[in-house]
This record gives structure tokens, sequence and C-alpha cells, in this order.
């Protein structure tokens, strides 16, 4: 591969989003109605890469790999970049459904030039990890990532934040959930963008938008389980400080599903409504750098957390 600068590395446009959704449910029609009485379908909300599409040095980012082993025995690898100068705080990236790390670090490659270490993690089947993803397994390798992380000599005395995008975002809030109380002393906050409230709703919505299964729409979504709704698991987040950010041109996960979450949440909270496509938030330099206030303001060492509620917020002028 030859190198390639950071602004020629884009991101995945949201007709190919709109694509893969609706890949997903095409899917789901097809392949679901015969397991009705055998088991979910939360697998088909995956959609991983094994192709490296591009490494970090190529965008002239220090990194190292990481390999981790999951209490089931799969392998699961990911990417730690480097901050740039003195740091001042690490981020976990989930990333969402589709391809692997090396597309979806376009949405974070910015942030070690602003001093954040940045651990990218690939889900098991995504990238050069191993075996078959599904929601329950997903969420024993983002604890896995996590608590590595906790253990990393780089990362220990630093605020830790994390992010997730879209999939990655549903997968944060539940992770996060069952990690309280103790997550509240170990994360300075998180931060949820493109997120979707209830894996079966946003199910629904998808095939109520194909003409082969509009009619069908309530019944096959139940098909889809929902026991980790990040819907029922975003309030016991409180009082970690959360900030989500959803896209009001968002065609891919529309954007009431962001205010949903945010309105179901506790205290101290935030929300930004901003206006880009599916997963391409970070393209504007105004939602990164209200995503560096948000980490500044969250990540003193004041001692109390910060109080807010807001909706459509502005963390500075």
């Amino acid at each position: 591969m030859q190198p390639c600068s950071r602004r020629e590395f884009g991101f995945t446009s949201e007709a190919v989003h709109q694509a893969r959704w609706q890949c997903t449910f095409i899917q789901l029609f097809a392949l679901c109605i015969p397991l009705l009485f055998l088991s979910g379908c939360g697998h088909l909300f995956f959609y991983p890469s094994k192709g490296q599409v591009i490494t970090p040095d190529q965008i002239g980012l220090q990194y190292e790999d990481v390999y981790l082993t999951t209490p089931d025995g799969e392998t699961l690898h990911g990417w730690l970049l480097a901050a740039e100068g003195e740091p001042r705080g690490t981020l976990y990236f989930l990333h969402g459904n589709a391809e692997n790390i090396s597309t979806h670090i376009a949405s974070v490659m910015w942030l070690p030039a602003e001093g954040y270490q940045v651990f990218l993690l690939d889900y098991r089947g995504y990238g050069r990890s191993t075996g078959k993803p599904d929601i329950a397994p997903a969420l024993v390798d983002v604890e896995t990532g996590y608590h590595w992380l906790l253990q990393h000599p780089q990362t220990q005395p630093l605020p830790l934040f994390i992010l997730g995008q879209s999939l990655g975002g549903a997968l944060a809030i539940t992770f996060a959930a069952q990690q309280m109380p103790d997550l509240q002393k170990q994360v300075a906050g998180l931060v949820i963008d493109s997120a979707f409230a209830s894996y079966r709703d946003i199910a629904r919505e998808k095939l109520g938008q194909f003409w082969l299964t509009w009619a069908l729409q309530h019944p096959l979504s139940w098909l889809i389980p929902d026991r980790y709704a990040p819907i029922d698991h975003v309030a016991a987040l409180s009082p970690t400080p959360l900030l989500i950010l959803h896209s009001d041109q968002d065609e891919v996960v529309p954007q009431h599903h962001g205010v949903k979450l945010f309105e179901t949440a506790g205290p101290p909270k935030m929300f930004l409504s901003t206006h880009t496509g599916h997963n391409a938030t970070f393209t504007k330099r105004q939602n990164r750098n209200q995503v560096l206030h948000f980490m500044k303001l969250v990540g003193s060492e004041s001692g109390d957390p910060p109080s807010f509620g807001l909706k459509q917020a502005r963390l500075f002028p």
C-alpha cells in the first residue's frame, strides 16, 4: 500500500450505509423466518470485513498492534494510536456495524494530534479478530478491551473516555451500564454518536422501508432480540457525564433515536444536533471541537462531575 494523507482518506458514503442496512434486513426476511422458534437474529446487525484497507502509519500515525484473548477463547485485534506530544487522555473507540477498524479509523484519526491516544478494537469476526459476531459476544469483546485499557501502563494516569458510533454506540451504552457503578470511577465521560435506541425498533423501521417486508415489519421485528436495547440501559449511566450527538440528516439511523436516548438518560447529559451523513460527524471541525471541549470539561480533576442537562447545547460560543 502507498502512504496517503489524512485528507485523502475519507468516510463511507450515506448511500453505502443505507445499502448495507437494507441488505441486513433483507437477510432478516430470508433467514429468520425458519429460525422463529429456534433463536434470535442479533447477528444480522453485524456486517464485518476481513480485509485491511489502511494502517495508521500510512496516514502519519504512530501505533501498536494489540491482540487480546476473550474469556471464551477468541482473539481480538486492535490498534493503540499514540498521542502526539503530551497525552491529555485516552479514548476507547467502538465502531459501527460494517467493515473494520481500518475504515472506521477515519472517525478518530484527528484525535492523536489533539493529545489523545486512541484504542480501536475490532469485535470478533472483524478484521484480524477471530470468531463470529453477535450482540452478547460483542459485549464480551468490549469488556475485554476495556479491562485491558484499565491495566495498560500508558493509560492509567490519564482520563478515559468511551466513544461509540452507530452500533458501537448501542454497545457502549449497554456495556457501560453493566459496569456501573465501578465504571463511574474509571471513565470520565461517554460520547455516543448516531446510535439507535432499540435493536427491534430500528429493525422495524428498516423493514418498513422495503416493499417486500413492509407488511411484515411488526412480526419480523419481534425476531430481533432486544434484551440489550440501549434505551433500557441508558438511565443507568448517570452520573457518568454523557454527550449524545445525532445528525438531523441521518437517513440510516434517524435522529429521533438519539433524542429518545437523551430524554431517557439521567444527568449530567448533553445533546448536540449535527448536520452530516451517518457516521460522518467528525468530518466537520465544529463537531470535533465540541467533543474536545466536552472531554476537557469532564476530564478535569476538579472533583465533582459537571452539572448540565441541556438539549441542543453549545459548549462554547
